[in-house]
């Protein structure tokens, strides 16, 4: 997919003035959390292949019946769930995932050849999982459903009796397992999900530092399983891929969740604030509407579809115009005059310098 090759790191930061297609909230340093550590002393030995037990005690503590021995460290969301879709699945087999979706999910099935349906979401019906539709997809080769909550790209949320439903679905059905990507749980607007691997062993949940706490750089994500088998089928990929997390990144984060609960308290009323300005921005729109996003940091805006408008001319004046950028439709196999709009990441003024470029650019487009 396009997203590998167009991303803000393979483009350069510095080509972009208004950068709107980040997913995370704003790239955030150690100090940032209080924390002030002398690396040079800590030993760099093979770590736990599980990852540091420390940091896998403070992960299952969110949530009830979890233990560390349920949590595998890994290199990021992004390596859990390669390991769990390679090991998993092959050709013949069948993954429904939920769709748009982000290329991990989508592509790493395909290339292994797997027999892999999305199950679209549709912005009329304001992004809703409809699980009657859902459960008629299953098929009797299904082992994989994938979900992502709250959702990258839309926003879009379900709520915690809509999720033990879902569990309940997949348990009924002999084969599957259900894989939920968590990563944004803690950037509800509300009360948060619990922990989907908490709900059920039947269960797969992965989560990262990457996305609600802007630490991508420390490449630590986990995934959460109460199946004791299946996390044995899970740590041997991790060896084979790995073999060990890096035991820098993991003792830092296990620092960053032991003393940082005050700068993520600052993280969700930025992403308040910034919520209020795009919605503020859009609020009668005559180029682009959106269904409000329920929980996250991004949003999947469209431009009008009855406005005739060039879509390549005005990706184009966008960005080489008005020095903006956004994530196309076409990163996460959608139509083109949808695009990603990150919130958090951006700085006020940033965000409000795209946002006018939004308007100039579609207003220059229009044929």
């Amino acid at each position: 997919m396009r997203i590998e090759v167009e991303s803000p790191e393979q483009l350069g930061y510095e080509a972009i003035r208004h950068n709107l297609a980040e997913s995370s909230v704003s790239d955030m340093c150690l100090a940032d959390y209080g924390i002030d550590v002398d690396v040079g002393r800590i030993l760099l030995p093979y770590g736990d292949h599980l990852g540091l037990k420390r940091l896998r005690e403070l992960i299952a503590a969110k949530g009830p019946g979890l233990s560390a021995d349920d949590v595998l460290l890994t290199a990021g969301a992004a390596a859990a769930l390669f390991i769990v879709a390679t090991s998993l699945l092959h050709e013949g087999t069948h993954a429904l995932v939920c769709s748009p979706n982000y290329a991990t999910n989508l592509e790493t099935p395909r290339a292994i050849a797997a027999d892999l349906e999305s199950f679209p979401l549709a912005f009329e019906d304001g992004w809703r999982l409809d699980l009657d539709a859902l459960a008629s997809r299953l098929r009797p080769k299904t082992r994989l459903v994938s979900v992502t909550y709250p959702h990258n790209p839309t926003g879009s949320m379900i709520d915690r009796e809509t999720l033990k439903r879902l569990v309940a679905l997949v348990e009924r059905h002999p084969s599957a397992l259900l894989l939920v990507d968590e990563t944004y749980r803690e950037l509800a607007y509300g009360e948060p999900l619990p922990m989907a691997a908490s709900i059920s062993g039947r269960v797969i949940a992965v989560s990262s530092m990457s996305k609600s706490h802007g630490l991508p750089g420390l490449r630590s994500g986990w995934l959460t399983c109460r199946d004791p088998n299946l996390m044995e089928t899970f740590l041997a990929a991790k060896e084979q891929m790995f073999i060990t997390g890096g035991v820098l990144d993991e003792e830092l984060t296990a620092r960053v969740l032991e003393h940082g609960g005050e700068t993520f308290a600052q993280i969700t009323a930025r992403t308040e604030t910034q919520l209020a300005i795009v919605r503020e921005w859009i609020a009668g729109n005559e180029h682009f509407e959106w269904v409000e996003p329920a929980a996250g940091v991004v949003s999947f805006p469209r431009l009008r579809p009855e406005l005739s408008i060039d879509v390549d001319g005005f990706y184009r004046a966008l960005f080489e115009d008005h020095g903006t950028y956004v994530g196309p439709g076409w990163w996460f196999d959608q139509d083109s005059r949808y695009f990603r709009l990150g919130f958090a990441w951006p700085t006020e003024d940033e965000l409000r310098g795209g946002l006018a470029g939004l308007d100039q650019a579609a207003a220059a487009s229009l044929v």
